[in-house]
């Protein structure tokens, strides 16, 4: 059991720094173009979404950690 939590908690790991990386990627290559926009745009709204997800993947990460701190809790 804790080894396939240790699992989740890697790929969730792994989830957040890629959408992060896909996020602040996307932010820098569209940012020029928002200082001239007026209201948001496709890629701001895509931006967004990326973060929204990364934050999610983070709240799943934090789950899966307390979840093995509470089995190990139980078996020691």
């Amino acid at each position: 059991m804790n080894t396939f939590l240790v699992i989740l908690l890697v790929a969730a790991m792994i989830a957040t720094v890629v959408a992060l990386v896909r996020g602040v990627v996307n932010f820098m290559r569209n940012a020029d173009a928002e200082v001239r926009g007026t209201g948001p745009s496709e890629a701001s709204i895509r931006s967004n979404k990326l973060m929204q997800a990364r934050i999610f993947f983070q709240a799943i990460a934090i789950l899966i950690v307390v979840l093995i701190l509470f089995a190990a809790g139980h078996n020691g």
